[in-house]
């Protein structure tokens, strides 16, 4: 058979001179070779064009917002229509979203509620930046969602970071629109520096122009503060009155001023920096000053809380904050505390003093007051707030436990009072100077024991104009038990110069910074003591705040009260020394709570104590086996019970420490439960103290009774097993004490061992019953297995022979099967065939009763025949002669008509039986 549908002869003979022709021009081959490849590259395509038709497409993007939403929903992603948007408004907030973001969705409804108050003010448009189709997922290129940007006109993008919640996003939108905020009088002055956040006022005379130069670039630079800190921690202010303006010695038109409440305020350097909007953003965010800062951790992964703790101790404060309110009268009283914590100087020009400002709101001035910078300068002594340093001497001698604390001051004989801009700082330099100078005279400091205080005064060798003074007391290692007496902390000691320095009136000594109430007047504890305590101790806190409704969760793992309808909550965590401190909840976070709190932290011997964690979702049963313990029990149970303790430290993620658990219930059961207590305690949910804790899981330790403090650890390098923790625990628990044991002693050490010994025989004698038991049963259990192999075998037989018959039958079913599919196809012949019979029956039928017709016709036939003869004989013998021919003619034509009507009749018959 030949190919396309011709046959072979008929195609042999077209393709011979083609082949020739080929093998004559081998180019045509390499053609058609090329063709024929070009035509299945061709094919290849279409075929995977076609197969990636069969990916189903994403679908497509549905409303992310309602549409009664004051928010523009662009669910297709149509960036371009989002700029078209913003050219037509002032302030643009711009919610890019995916609509499977569990975070985008949350934040839905809290942008919802913003733009339901500020939707007149503010166009408010979301963006799906997720459907790959739209321009948003082109053009951008996000990491997270939600992303808020916000536009200021032309300026922008702004970005928002802070918390997703709604009077946040509505704080953070409403600084956008209005960056600056407009200063006309002394009392908004007043307010103004008032504030807790760093402020930067600039003075703009808007009686020339609406416009005038630099205001715009001022403008600007508020903006980049909001782009650059989305804390939003820098207040802009601009200052329209010329008298208003002079109270801060601001004089020329431009001027920009940072005012700083501890440090000195500083005016813009317009002679060294450009004026620029950045360059005046970037001044102020280097030269703030930040008493207190806000915390906010999104919720993540983040460094943050780590970051910020690593700077050194921290005091995190947590508070119920709303950003809208107008005022806080508990953020006030904080800032206060902040501010005298940090005013290390102590001067009024440290805080400057605007309270005559808030007597009268009228613009002018008294002309007889003079000029700020026309003051004469004031000299004056400041040896009565002096820069500290607090220095710990080594142990004069190793077998002494006493230490030398000293309080290194440096003074000034003569000095000049600042002003408002210029502030003298305590200098690093001086106080490294100062120590250098004290370490050379080390010696001469030196006590074995003193119930006074020692000051002595020795110049500078770097300075004639300075010296400094040294007081030092001797202070025992136990002086932190000696401290905890409210009465020996503030009782007043006495106090002497040593015959090696200068005497000088004790007013001006510098005690110890325990003791400084005493010697500076109208220094109380419970007063202005905290003022500049952060210069006068080396351990400095950073002051942190949080929102107490946002990340209470960081309360709590603090030690915060789960139960408290109040949320104020305040610790101090020291991060180097692993340790923290909690402030009393039951006492109110005020002012002066916060101030004790401070002092008796910054205290050389601070008679904190380090708060521990406990875990409170312990429940605690009678019917354990093993005692679950906690920090809250962890004294009592170990400690003031009297009995021996086994205590496993464990955590929920060590695998070992589980696999344990079994040994310690079997461990827990052969020991006695008058003498022994077999107890856990989970380290990653209690703190103990530091000489109970452990870094390695599994860790066993077992306290012996009546020698609790003679804790011993079970050593690393045995198997933890049921007889090596018996044996650790019997020898241990039959060790004597290191002191000398009287006869009672011995004999009610040896009536327990006695015990113990007894009691261990009937537990032997109970595990040796147990044995033989065991033996019995594994007898059993053997004889069992015997009867059950050989009913396995019994059954395995049964099974072959089971499996023989199943084939067997399985072989007669197909033959059955057979049978019946033959036999079934034989019934289906004969019933065509019956059904065949019964048609050409019923065909039969059909004929029979044509014919029965057909016959009854005839028999009518014949006897009209009949009635027509002898009506024509009766006839005939009326007209015989005249009719003769016309009836024969008649009768002629009935005959014809009658014989073709038969015909007819016959030929139908016969074709009804062919068919």
């Amino acid at each position: 058979m030949s190919l396309c549908g011709g046959s072979g002869p008929a195609a042999a003979p077209r393709l011979r001179p083609r082949a020739a022709q080929m093998a004559r021009r081998p180019e045509l081959l390499c053609g058609a070779a090329i063709v024929l490849g070009c035509a299945f590259l061709v094919a290849l395509k279409v075929t995977c064009s076609r197969a990636k038709d069969v990916t189903m497409p994403a679908k497509l993007p549905v409303n992310f917002f309602s549409t009664r939403s004051p928010v523009i929903d662009l669910f297709r992603g149509q960036l371009d229509y989002a700029d078209h948007l913003r050219q037509d408004s002032e302030i643009v907030l711009y919610f890019f979203y995916a609509p499977w973001c569990g975070q985008s969705i949350a934040a839905r409804e809290e942008i919802e509620h913003v733009a339901s108050r500020l939707s007149d003010q503010v166009l408010f448009v979301a963006v799906n930046c997720w459907w790959n189709q739209g321009k948003c997922r082109k053009q951008k290129h996000f990491f997270y969602f939600p992303v808020i940007h916000l536009y200021h006109r032309s300026f922008g993008p702004i970005e928002y970071k802070g918390p997703m919640s709604a009077v946040y996003i509505e704080k953070f939108v409403r600084r956008v629109m209005t960056p600056l905020l407009y200063i006309s009088s002394r009392s908004k002055l007043l307010d103004f520096l008032s504030n807790y956040e760093p402020g930067v006022l600039g003075y703009f005379e808007f009686n020339a122009s609406p416009q005038p130069p630099g205001y715009l670039t001022f403008f600007t630079s508020a903006l980049h503060s909001l782009k650059k800190d989305y804390l939003g921690t820098i207040r802009f202010g601009v200052i329209t009155d010329k008298h208003v303006a002079e109270e801060i010695s601001l004089v020329h038109s431009g001027s920009v001023y940072l005012h700083r409440r501890v440090n000195t305020s500083l005016i813009y350097p317009n002679d060294i920096m450009n004026y620029t909007a950045e360059n005046i953003c970037k001044w102020a965010l280097e030269n703030r000053e930040t008493l207190i800062r806000w915390l906010r951790p999104h919720g993540g992964k983040s460094l943050l809380l780590n970051n910020e703790l690593k700077k050194g101790p921290a005091l995190l404060i947590f508070i119920p904050y709303n950003p809208l309110a107008e005022i806080h009268p508990l953020l006030d009283e904080i800032t206060k505390v902040a501010l005298e914590y940090h005013n290390c100087n102590k001067s009024q020009a440290a805080e400057p003093d605007l309270r005559h400002l808030g007597d009268t709101d009228s613009p002018a001035f008294d002309s007889s007051v003079p000029d700020a910078h026309m003051k004469l300068p004031e000299t004056f002594s400041i040896t009565k707030y002096p820069c500290c340093n607090t220095v710990v001497l080594p142990q004069w001698h190793s077998i002494s436990r006493t230490h030398n604390v000293c309080e290194l001051c440096i003074n000034q004989t003569l000095g000049v009072k600042p002003n408002k801009v210029h502030v003298p700082h305590c200098n690093f330099l001086e106080i490294e100077a100062a120590l250098d100078s004290f370490y050379l005279q080390e010696h001469t400091f030196f006590q074995v024991i003193s119930n006074t205080i020692e000051c002595s005064n020795f110049l500078s060798f770097y300075s004639p104009f300075s010296y400094y003074t040294a007081c030092c007391r001797t202070v025992n290692r136990h002086f932190l038990s000696f401290i905890s007496s409210e009465k020996t902390i503030f009782q007043t000691p006495k106090v002497a110069f040593s015959s090696h320095g200068k005497k000088d009136n004790t007013q001006h000594s510098i005690p110890h910074i325990e003791d400084r109430n005493c010697f500076i007047p109208n220094l109380h504890i419970s007063g202005i003591n905290i003022t500049g305590l952060s210069c006068r101790t080396n351990k400095t806190l950073n002051l942190y705040l949080l929102d107490s409704n946002l990340f209470w969760i960081y309360a709590e793992r603090l030690g915060a009260s789960r139960s408290t309808h109040r949320k104020e909550f305040a610790a101090i965590v020291d991060l180097k020394e692993e340790v923290h401190y909690v402030l009393d909840q039951n006492q109110s976070l005020v002012g002066s709570a916060l101030e004790n709190f401070i002092k008796n932290f910054s205290i050389l011997y601070s008679p904190l104590k380090r708060h521990l964690v406990d875990d409170p979702s312990v429940h605690f049963h009678e019917q354990r086996v093993i005692t679950e313990v906690t920090t809250n029990t962890f004294h009592d149970t170990v400690f003031l019970s009297e009995k021996n303790v086994l205590l496993l430290y464990y955590a929920q993620w060590c695998g070992f420490c589980a696999s344990l658990n079994h040994v310690f219930i079997q461990l827990a059961r052969l020991l006695p439960p008058d003498n022994f207590t077999v107890a856990r305690i989970d380290t990653t949910r209690n703190d103990l103290p530091w000489e109970f804790m452990t870094d390695h899981l599994p860790t066993i330790l077992f306290f012996p009774h009546q020698r609790k403090e003679q804790s011993v650890k079970f050593p690393e390098d045995f198997s933890v097993n049921l007889p090596n923790l018996l044996k650790f625990i019997l020898h241990h628990s039959s060790l004597s004490s290191s002191e000398p044991c009287t006869k009672e002693c011995l004999h009610k050490e040896t009536v327990l061992q006695q015990g113990h010994i007894s009691h261990l025989e009937r537990e032997i004698q109970k595990l040796r019953s147990e044995i033989s038991a065991l033996h019995q049963a594994h007898d059993q259990l053997e004889a069992q297995l015997s009867e059950a192999r050989r009913e396995e075998h019994r059954l395995q037989q049964q099974k072959h022979t089971l499996e023989k018959k199943h084939k067997n039958l399985q072989l007669h079913s197909e033959q059955l099967q057979a049978t019946y599919d033959q036999k079934n196809q034989e019934l289906l012949e004969m019933a065509e065939k019956l059904q065949e019979l019964a048609d050409a029956s019923e065909n039969l039928l059909k004929e029979n009763t044509l014919l029965r017709v057909l016959v009854a016709s005839r028999e009518g036939k014949l006897q009209s025949k009949d009635e027509i003869k002898e009506s024509l004989q009766s006839e005939q013998t009326l007209s015989e002669d005249s009719d003769v021919s016309v009836s024969t003619a008649t009768a002629t034509l009935e005959e014809k008509r009658i014989d073709n009507i038969d015909t007819v009749e016959t030929e139908h018959n016969s074709g009804n039986r062919t068919e």
